[in-house]
């Protein structure tokens, strides 16, 4: 059985991981993955932080070990991602091995190479939450393609617009618009389509009255693979809620829908061809099957390091993107970060 520690009890800790985790624990199926003890969570913000009913909040990060086993415990990483370094060195100091990190891995390319090598040194197990993976509408776009019934993949879009006022305005972790919604297409991009680099990219400001959020506000991504190209666009000042992925093939076209929230996790195909149309809606809740292989993963031991290399090539590459945006251009791999070859999720 393993334990639950929640670094950062806002919108991903409490609002998405806790709800999952709460069900996972109630579900006769594989509550016995799960210690029945109740998950510990812990918030820089000490007191100001949420408290929801079945999380034992603890005020001082440096007691959590003398309540549960680090060496059987699970830590969601949810701070954000400017502060993920200094949290998975702290952990580590503490015991803690086992990371499940929120996406991105980091801020930027240059904590991503420094976390890996934390990595490395301390002998940590990192997984990144990029539950898009583990979609059953991505299982089916890789399917497609593999099959090749479709033909050859020409273009790969994803549109990914909901409104992000409130938070946005709130916060003060000085994000930009390819730290939010991107991090998912981009992983998915690549699993599909392979490795690629940054063809072009933009930005703009979220607007409210006098208030002006920079970065914060629309974002455009191309990404140029050796026999395709994807464009993302993300939109967080948009009043409707879509997550879209066409993928264009030389004998017909797919069109997925992704939940649009956690509310109701049901997703929608649509193949098009020469013969007909086809539409499909099925049940697609991702983070509940991502983060139940996770602790399967880490239950039965199994270091495969499947997705990290893939994880750490999507955070170079929206730092390639944020580069473009403010007119420095593509810069070179710091402290010698490698252009990884990307290895489809199923390989």
């Amino acid at each position: 059985m393993l334990h639950t520690l929640i670094i950062g009890m806002g919108r991903s800790g409490i609002g998405l991981h806790w709800p999952v985790l709460h069900r996972l624990k109630s579900d006769p199926l594989h509550r016995s993955l799960f210690s029945p003890e109740p998950p510990l969570g812990w918030d820089v913000r000490g007191d100001a932080a949420a408290v929801p009913p079945g999380v034992k909040v603890i005020r001082v990060l440096e007691h959590a070990p003398d309540l549960i086993d680090p060496a059987c415990t699970v830590v969601h990483v949810c701070t954000p991602p400017q502060q993920r370094v200094d949290t998975v060195r702290r952990l580590a100091e503490l015991g803690f091995r086992r990371l499940l990190i929120e996406k991105p891995l980091a801020g930027d390319a240059a904590a991503a190479q420094t976390i890996a090598e934390l990595r490395t040194t301390l002998g940590l197990e990192i997984i990144v939450v990029a539950p898009w993976l583990d979609s059953e509408l991505t299982r089916r776009a890789r399917d497609l393609i593999e099959s090749g019934r479709l033909g050859e993949l020409r273009t790969m879009s994803f549109a990914q617009r909901k409104p992000r006022f409130q938070r946005t305005l709130r916060s003060t972790e000085n994000l930009t618009v390819f730290d939010v919604e991107p991090p998912h297409s981009v992983g998915v991009a690549l699993s599909l389509a392979g490795d690629a680099e940054v063809a072009a990219a933009s930005w703009s400001d979220m607007r409210v009255d006098q208030s002006v959020v920079p970065t914060m506000g629309a974002g455009r991504l191309t990404l140029r693979h050796a026999a395709a190209r994807t464009r993302i666009f993300s939109n967080l000042t948009a009043l409707v809620r879509e997550r879209r992925l066409t993928l264009q093939f030389t004998g017909g076209r797919f069109v997925g829908h992704y939940p649009a929230s956690e509310n109701d996790p049901f997703a929608c195909t649509v193949i098009s061809t020469p013969a007909g149309v086809a539409e499909n809606h099925f049940v697609d809740d991702s983070l509940t099957e991502f983060i139940l292989r996770v602790y399967r993963r880490f239950a039965e031991k199994d270091e495969t390091d499947r997705d990290f290399a893939l994880n750490l090539r999507v955070v170079r590459l929206l730092d390639d993107a944020k580069a473009i945006c403010r007119g420095s251009g593509l810069g070179g791999p710091p402290n010698g970060l490698p252009t990884l070859k990307v290895v489809p999720s199923n390989a």
